[in-house]
This record gives structure tokens, sequence and C-alpha cells, in this order.
């Protein structure tokens, strides 16, 4: 009998500790699968950076490359500074300032991760590395509308504010939980990976600044010839590759919805392509090689706020819609005769637009009845568009102004548009001391 009692009571603790477990909250772990995939992505995003760097880099004049790629070199290492010191924390912590913008002191320099595992099953140093090329790149792209004519010092002040105060609220409007963007309507603003964080914000602000600065010397009077078109090409390439890394590793999963965005990536990015050369055989009777790659980024940009909600017949239509728009977009900025110099505005901004409200007409009838069923009734396509609308108009709104608030104080106080000299001599001289091919050219 004794040694009846004395086993039960050896069993006891057992039985007690495994009920207990049971019944608790299971630990967070981490998925090797989608971490895998999401590191992948994030280096994937990071690889758009200097593929931007040698799209923008071989459209200028030969006596300016090195300065245009530096605009997208500068930006990985500036923004790769602020983004772990305070753009994180301003993007995606709680909400502050009455939801203007988000903080977490402990999200300084990320010292409050360390050892944070998402419910998405990866560890969140993961999501917020992955969020920061993102925040490397929108400053990146609006380079381009004033290449060949800005002071490098005046720039890296320039994007680093942008980044803080234009960037980080609207990212927090739009993907943040608690965001006023994401929380509008039955189902948030659409924007499944940066079509209005990244693509609308930097394409507006970069149409600002090429009315704020003038045009280049010369323009459009003087034709100035790309120096490298081969580059420029191989810069698309790479864009094309990572932008598989930017849209289906926004669906922070290793699943259906991966494949689903990276379907309709490269279906987008195809039709735009596509249609690009139709326009031009139509047009001149050739195909070119700029026409392609502006095609391709035009078809990439629309994609990317629908890659989540649409299918691949969407994403041919977006694609193909997109391309049409952002042509025309660039033969209206000839005809009025301003100068964005690399057409940031024209593909980047028209494209961001395009895709964020054609997007409604094309998305999946699944989707409309989740949405219906959050509305608690029914949600319809132009409730849904008016939804759109709204985050669009609000993103042209801040970043314009804001935008041209930031350019106006740092032109009149450390200058950002660079001398008649200086210009005249090349941005590789002038502001770095050197030469892209070892040659002088200053045509």
């Amino acid at each position: 009998m004794r040694k009846r009692i004395a086993a039960a009571l050896l069993v006891l603790p057992l039985l007690v500790q495994a009920h207990s477990t049971a019944w608790a909250a299971p630990e967070p772990y981490t998925d090797s699968g989608t971490t895998s995939w999401m590191l992948t992505s994030t280096a994937l995003v990071l690889l758009m950076i200097p593929g931007l760097a040698m799209f923008y880099g071989g459209l200028v004049r030969t006596k300016n490359v090195i300065g245009t790629m530096m605009h997208s070199f500068g930006a990985m290492v500036i923004i790769g500074v602020l983004w772990p010191m305070l753009g994180y924390a301003l993007s995606f912590g709680p909400g502050v300032l009455g939801g203007f913008v988000g903080w977490n002191p402990d999200y300084f320099m990320l010292q409050g991760i360390d050892e944070s595992i998402l419910p998405s099953h990866i560890p969140e140093y993961v999501f917020a590395m992955f969020q920061g090329k993102f925040a490397i790149i929108t400053p990146a792209l609006i380079a381009g509308a004033f290449a060949e004519r800005v002071n490098f010092r005046g720039y890296a002040v320039f994007i680093a504010l942008w980044s803080i105060i234009v960037y980080s609220p609207i990212c927090h409007w739009v993907w943040a939980p608690d965001g006023f963007l994401f929380n509008l309507g039955a189902a948030g603003a659409i924007d499944f990976a940066g079509g209005t964080v990244v693509h609308i914000s930097s394409g507006v602000t970069a149409l600002v600044a090429a009315l704020y600065l003038g045009s280049r010397r010369g323009y459009p009077r003087n034709v100035m010839h790309p120096n490298n078109l081969v580059m420029t090409l191989t810069g698309a390439g790479l864009l094309w590759v990572g932008w598989f890394g930017f849209n289906a590793g926004s669906a922070i999963a290793s699943d259906l919805a991966t494949a689903r965005a990276l379907t309709v990536t490269q279906v987008s990015a195809a039709a735009g392509a596509f249609t690009w050369m139709v326009i031009e055989m139509l047009q001149h009777g050739k195909a070119t090689s700029l026409g392609v790659a502006s095609g391709i980024l035009a078809g990439l940009v629309a994609i990317t706020p629908a890659a989540g909600v649409v299918q691949p017949s969407g994403a041919f239509a977006l694609g193909a819609l997109a391309s049409m728009v952002c042509y025309t977009a660039i033969l209206v900025k000839n005809k009025l005769g301003y100068d964005d110099s690399l057409d940031a505005f024209g593909v980047h901004g028209v494209g961001g637009i395009v895709g964020a409200l054609a997007l409604v007409f094309f998305v999946r009838p699944g989707w409309m009845a989740e949405a219906a069923v959050k509305a608690g009734g029914s949600w319809t396509v132009w409730q849904q568009l008016g939804v759109q609308a709204a985050a669009v108009g609000i993103t042209i709104v801040y970043a314009s102004v804001v935008s041209l608030i930031l350019l106006v104080l740092i032109e009149k106080t450390i200058g950002l548009r660079i001398s008649e000299n200086d210009e005249m001599s090349g941005l590789d001289h002038s502001m770095h001391g050197e030469h892209g091919y070892g040659l002088i050219n200053l045509n």
C-alpha cells in the first residue's frame, strides 16, 4: 500500500505539469522556411539599390555617371544608419501625436527586439531589415528627377530629413496596424508592397524637386544622350529580379499568398514591357532598349500595390494600362518642358497612382467577399475606390507640401542646386573628384 501511495505521489507532479502545459499559450517559435524566404527577400530588395544605380547611371551623360550612382549608394549608407536608429520606431512603433507617426523607445537601435519573434514566426530583426530596404530605395528613386544638377551634400541632408519627416509617417499610416489608412473603410487602403508608400511618395516628391530646382543647363535645347544603355538594361534586369523579393516578400510568409504575388509580378512586368514595345513599333517603327526598360518598370510599379489581391489576368491588365499611361505622361512632360531627368515621376509616380486606383477593378472575388463581411453587409468596388483615392490624395498632398518645404530650406541654407561651373564640369569631378570611365567628357 505504501508503495502505491509513493508511486502516486511521484506521478502526480508530472500529471499537473502536463495539464498546465496543455492549456498554456504556445511558445513563440521561428519557422525556418518562412524565415529563410524572408532573408532571401531582404537580400533581393537590397539588390535593387545597385540595380537602380546602374539603371540611372547608364541614362546620364558620361561626366555624371559616378555622381548619379552615388545617389543610390548614398541612400544605402545614410538610410542604412537612420533606419535602425529612428526609422523603424517611427514607422512601426505604436501611434503617437494622434497617430501621425509611430514611436517606441525600445526600437531605438533595435535594442528591444533582440529576442522578439513575430506572429508570422520570423524574428523581428528580419522584418525590420526587410522594411529597411524599402526605406532605402524610396528616397533613391527621387534622385532620378534632379540627376546631373544637385550638390551631394545637400542631397544627403535632404534624403535624411525626407526619410524621417515624409517616408516614416506615410509608412505608419498605411502599414502599421494602428495606421489610419490601414484601417480606413472595410479593409483599409490596399497597398500590398508599396505603391503608395514607396512609388507615389517618391514620384510626387520627384516632380516637386524637378519643378523647384529647374532644368539642367541646355535642356531641352541640347540633346543629352545616355552614356551606357547596356548598363541601363542590366540595371532594369536586376530591378526585375529584386522585385520578386519586393512583392512576394511582402506577404511575410512562404505560402500561397507568396506564390500569387510572385506570379502576378512576373506577368505585370512582362505585360508592361510588351505594351511599351508595341507602342514604339506603332509610333516609330522600331522598339528601343530604353522603351523595354521603361515598360518593365511601369509594369512592376503598377503591380506593387496590387500583388496581394489580383489574379494573373488583372496583373496583365494593370501592366499594360500602366505602360500606356506612363508613356503618355512622358510625352506630356516633353510638351510641357519641365526636366524630370530620368522620368522618376513619369514612371514611379504615375505608375503608382495607376496601380493604386485601377487595382479595385481586378481584385479577386474572394477578397471582396471578405471585405463585405468586415463591413457587416456589402462592400462595393466603388467604395474601395474611394478609400484608394483618399490614400492616394493624402499621400500626394503631404509628400508634395513637406518635400517643397525641405527643398526650400536646404537650398537656402547649405545649397542643393550646383553652380554653373560645377554642372558643366560634371558631378563626377566637381562632387567626387573622380571619373566613371577614366575619361573626361563634358558633353
